[in-house]
């Protein structure tokens, strides 16, 4: 059975509530009933392109090379070059299919045929299967980022749609991805409620429409699965604080490599913010091998005082080695995160940062049922899995809500931001077309209930981060 999966780039898992509640969407209102609607969690960090690698490869992105948008290359593996960073906003994405270890299969490798649409990771398809990295679209799409026009976000989605619908129908491809990305941009720039953001929202209902009609003409709706995700959310900025200048200003100052001014010399510290709601921060960036916390805490516990006291800041993650960190909440104490075996362990040091009490080590279903009322749903799994990973910071920043980490250099002021462990953020929607077998957890489900769905085995040597629901 074939698979289109339509990703709404920027949609939190109540997003439909109220179009529904209103009449504004009845495609996907006649989807729902067919199949249904869940709300899942995304992985940390939830910003886009990191959080697409659940989708197509069933990992969380951190362990598999994406630790965020922005993120510093200590080992000089990837970025050889200086200023050994990546930024994935501009010609950079060009390298995302590259950072994804070769060990993790993208979903596009191993179907027999697929087309990828607007997909920041599109390994395993050709250029004729891909659309949004030829030079035309890539132009608009880049003038239509640096001029900050999000209502230019909503024309590119209608190009994408009906690029995408004629694709689909024509040469039937096995998977579809496409991917939309105006509610994202509308989102960051007029609200997640927004005008703006409801016609995001209508112009997916009209896709789901005319691919839906397609299909039932040829005689292959009943044989197709379309499944419909999220690789975040988003909720209000009242506030920008700008971490970098902040990490300047501390202390006796420090030079700190930042995004966009990286040719910084000889650094100290490196900002990596992603979002813009959470940030890796590099200490000692000269250092090859990745130093832990406890290795680090003589020289550089005042910084990290300094940060949890600053109102931007509500969680510090400090990694003490590759399966345990320290986190700590502003207010709340700390606590110590650690995998042991299977199971994820929470243990309240000077408080509970978490809100978990005292549990005994849960594995990872115990823990999504334990965290999912919580403010940080997922968090023990997606704290452990993002600390641990190769690439990731030495201090791992989570904002307060009503705040994010970058006061500058965007082309349109954000009043609405992604990326932390808040719910509003790792709480997104899934809806499927046809009846499951299980209520989804999260979104690294779906490339294990894709394989399912397009009756190909799950490749012997890959453990995924998510289950079947099929």
């Amino acid at each position: 059975m074939p698979l289109i999966f339509l990703l709404l780039d920027g949609a939190r898992s109540d997003v439909f509530d109220a179009p529904f509640a209103a009449g504004e969407l009845p495609e996907l209102a006649r989807l729902r009933s067919d199949g249904g609607l869940y709300p899942v969690t995304t992985a940390f960090p939830s910003v886009t392109g990191p959080a697409y690698a659940p989708f197509l490869t069933g990992r969380f992105p951190g362990p598999i090379g994406l630790p965020g948008l922005r993120w510093y290359d200590r080992e000089h593996t990837r970025c050889r070059r200086p200023p050994h960073c990546r930024s994935y906003l501009g010609s950079e994405i060009r390298h995302v299919d590259g950072d994804v270890d070769a060990s993790a299969p993208t979903l596009f490798e191993l179907a027999p045929s697929r087309f990828a649409a607007m997909s920041m990771l599109a390994r395993g398809a050709t250029a004729r299967e891909q659309m949004g990295r030829d030079a035309r679209l890539l132009w608009r799409i880049a003038r239509t980022h640096w001029r900050g026009d999000a209502a230019a976000w909503l024309d590119i989605d209608r190009v994408v749609s009906l690029l995408a619908r004629t694709h689909i129908a024509q040469r039937r491809p096995d998977v579809s991805f496409v991917a939309l990305l105006g509610l994202d941009k509308t989102s960051h720039a007029t609200g997640h409620t927004s005008p703006d953001a409801h016609h995001a929202l209508r112009i997916l209902d009209d896709l789901v429409g005319h691919v839906r009609g397609d299909l039932e003409r040829a005689g292959r709706w009943e044989s197709t699965h379309l499944w419909i995700g999220s690789d975040h959310g988003h909720s209000p900025v009242h506030t920008h604080d700008d971490l970098a200048d902040a990490v300047r200003a501390m202390g006796d100052g420090h030079r700190v490599l930042a995004h966009p001014w990286v040719f910084t010399r000889r650094p100290d510290v490196a900002v990596m913010v992603s979002g813009n709601a959470m940030a890796h921060v590099y200490l000692e960036p000269a250092r090859r091998a990745r130093p832990w916390w406890p290795s680090l805490r003589g020289r550089w516990s005042a910084l990290a005082d300094a940060l949890l006291e600053r109102p931007a800041v509500d969680l510090l993650l400090l990694p003490h080695d590759a399966r345990r960190c320290e986190v700590r909440g502003r207010g709340r104490g700390a606590a110590l995160v650690e995998r042991v075996g299977m199971r994820f362990a929470y243990r309240p040091l000077t408080g509970d940062p978490l809100g978990l009490g005292e549990p005994p080590p849960l594995d990872d279903i115990e823990c999504h049922a334990a965290s999912l009322p919580t403010d940080y749903p997922d968090a023990l799994v997606q704290i452990a899995h993002l600390s641990g990973a190769p690439r990731a910071g030495d201090v791992i920043v989570s904002a307060t809500r009503g705040w994010d980490l970058r006061a500058r250099y965007e082309p349109m002021p954000h009043v609405s931001t992604h990326g932390a462990l808040h719910r509003e953020h790792m709480l997104v929607p899934l809806m499927v077309n046809h009846p499951i077998a299980r209520t989804p957890r999260r979104t690294a489900d779906v490339m294990p209930s894709a394989l399912r769905a397009l009756g190909l085995p799950q490749p012997p040597s890959i453990a995924f981060d998510g289950q079947s629901f099929m």
